[in-house]
């Protein structure tokens, strides 16, 4: 049945760029959208719904035999022939950042302890999980922050989405609360210039929070733990220390120190 459906599928793709902007504009994985084309699987009814959407065609002409179709599409106008799109969308901005984003940054993956001074308690440090993993040509992120509850209470847990870019020499790091949406913080970092990642330094700003959700800059440190560790025990690791607690060692103390020197008129990082 609908033998013709792949053909059709095709004959649409050819009016774009590239196999990889139109998955990349639908959000389907590539390897599957690629069966799709070969004829190996029929997509189903709700993904022929959004590509019958995506394409400005009706479901019963996308399953008509490939020389009808061809006629049909023939006089439509084609995506070339429509207005151009918003040069400053999302979209285009995206794409073009992984255009331009370093290719190496995937020795950066995996997991890492964050240590910064909290921006709602001070004089203690936060220590938080974050995991980086490529999804697809991108690198995300989630930032897992366990704040440590009374005796009485089971640990809060606050989870942060986001993406990162290694740009000529500094790793960009851009997330987003999710549960209330709240928040939105972003995280710059010096690169590695060892053979193995060990500690990354740099800066972050965000929000404290707490009713005064006061805008904050702090330095920051990421702890490499590996590829893969027991998040239940990395976590349970997480929480809030004091300065001088056990659990923290002097030297990460001392690299989130919020300190300025007397000639220094800009607050800026530490290598």
């Amino acid at each position: 049945m609908h033998q013709d459906l792949h053909l059709n599928l095709r004959l649409l793709c050819s009016y774009y760029k590239s196999i990889a902007e139109v998955c990349r504009r639908l959000g389907i994985n590539r390897p599957q959208f690629n069966r799709y084309l070969s004829g190996q699987h029929k997509p189903s009814a709700n993904t022929l719904r959004r590509l019958c959407e995506f394409f400005g065609v009706d479901e019963q002409e996308m399953l008509l035999p490939h020389g009808q179709f061809q006629r049909v599409v023939e006089v439509r106008p084609k995506p070339s022939d429509q207005p151009s799109r918003d040069p400053s969308s999302v979209d285009d901005h995206l794409a073009a950042l992984d255009r331009d984003a370093r290719r190496d940054v995937d020795i950066y993956l995996g997991f890492y302890y964050e240590y910064y001074r909290s921006m709602s308690q001070p004089g203690k440090v936060l220590q938080n999980l974050v995991c980086l993993e490529r999804r697809g040509e991108r690198v995300v992120f989630q930032r897992t922050e366990r704040m440590r509850a009374t005796s009485h209470e089971p640990p809060c847990h606050n989870r942060y989405q986001g993406i990162a870019y290694l740009l000529t020499d500094r790793l960009f790091l851009v997330d987003y609360e999710t549960l209330n949406r709240h928040e939105i913080t972003q995280t710059i970092l010096f690169p590695s210039f060892r053979n193995r990642v060990t500690r990354l330094t740099g800066l972050k700003i965000g929000v404290s929070d707490n009713s005064e959700r006061m805008p904050c800059c702090a330095r920051v440190l990421y702890e490499y733990l590996g590829q893969s560790v027991d998040v239940r025990k990395a976590l349970a690791n997480c929480g809030l220390y004091d300065l001088g607690s056990d659990q923290i060692d002097s030297s990460i103390c001392d690299a989130v120190s919020n300190e300025m020197a007397p000639d220094e008129m800009l607050f800026r990082a530490r290598h």
